[in-house]
């Protein structure tokens, strides 16, 4: 699929006058919707993923966006074709005049086609003194902010992630290694992956900015992992050993008799991996009755007399420490 002949607002789903705090988050939506790693089998999401990824490259970067909304997507091919980028009458371009994108000196041109001619008109004596200066220097290509949102599992115990990004006009799928412990807003600098430079410099970076997803059912609190589990009555009032995920496999979980919901139960090194060791995994228990309970006209004399026995074993009222 060709990226450029699409319209970069409907691809964000975004009005042309959007603020860029309004770009960000429509592209954090969209990044969420359809990345690779939630649609593996899915191609169509997968360009969709690119496709977004390049729209939002352009319009929250703020020149490239004063160029796409004043050329369109054709602006990226301006330094190969005709009119206005690539050579105009006479067989010479921007690029023929200035070097490969620099004007005499050294000098970057990064305004727009009307600052442009403005520079040729008041050229004169300044530009002569320009090039007596000598050859250009090279040039230290631009850093590029790209971002990448990863799967709450990956950003717990690191792992490997793909992010896509465009070089020399097309896109191209770097690996980026992820450590352990990383939290939405956390930006990794790969060196030499932006943009390239000009007369023999260096490329510049590429700056990733990590969005970490949401997960069903584990939440993170600093170092530490949350999670809420089921359990029936029997278990909370007998007591159990029950199977439990946890970031380091299965472990089995003893739950005292007597046990509520809300009592919290801690296990050891099974939080958020980082340099100071793992973090504590905190299961707060939830206990839950049939789904026949859900409607007790429908129940039987028997369940019914069960409940009423429990009920006649509360020696006090349950609620007495509640207080405003």
């Amino acid at each position: 699929m060709e990226t450029m002949a699409q319209d970069y607002y409907q691809l964000l789903e975004i009005s042309k006058s959007a603020s860029q705090d309004e770009i960000q988050k429509a592209y954090r939506k969209l990044a969420r919707k359809y990345h690779p790693d939630l649609n593996p089998d899915d191609r169509a999401s997968q360009q969709k993923f690119k496709d977004i990824q390049h729209a939002h490259d352009v319009l929250s970067d703020p020149e490239k966006r004063k160029m796409y909304d004043q050329f369109g997507p054709d602006f990226e091919r301006m330094g190969n074709g005709p009119y206005p980028g690539g050579a105009g009458p006479g067989g010479f371009g921007f690029e023929d005049i200035f070097g490969g994108g620099a004007g005499p000196g050294g000098f970057q041109f990064d305004g727009d086609i009307g600052e442009l001619f403005g520079q040729f008109g008041g050229a004169g004596a300044a530009g002569r003194k320009a090039r007596s200066r000598g050859p250009a220097r090279p040039l230290k290509g631009k850093d590029v902010t790209a971002e990448l949102t990863i799967p709450f599992n990956t950003a717990v115990l690191g792992g490997d992630a793909s992010i896509s990004v465009r070089q020399a006009g097309k896109l191209e799928s770097i690996q980026v290694k992820i450590p352990p412990g990383v939290e939405t807003g956390k930006k990794m600098r790969l060196r030499g992956q932006g943009e390239p430079g000009q007369r023999g410099g260096p490329s510049g970076d590429l700056i990733v900015v990590l969005t970490v997803a949401t997960h069903p059912f584990f939440r993170r609190s600093g170092k530490n992992l949350e999670l809420r589990l089921p359990v029936t009555l029997g278990e909370a009032a007998l007591g159990a050993t029950v199977d439990l995920p946890t970031p380091g496999g299965i472990v089995s979980l003893k739950i005292p008799p007597g046990s509520s919901s809300g009592r919290r139960l801690r296990v050891k090194g099974q939080g958020v991996l980082g340099d100071s060791g793992a973090g504590d995994l905190y299961v707060e228990l939830q206990v839950k009755l049939p789904n026949q309970f859900s409607t007790p006209e429908n129940l039987d004399d028997e369940s019914r007399q069960a409940i009423e026995r429990v009920e006649s074993l509360y020696t006090g009222p349950v609620r007495d420490r509640i207080i405003w």
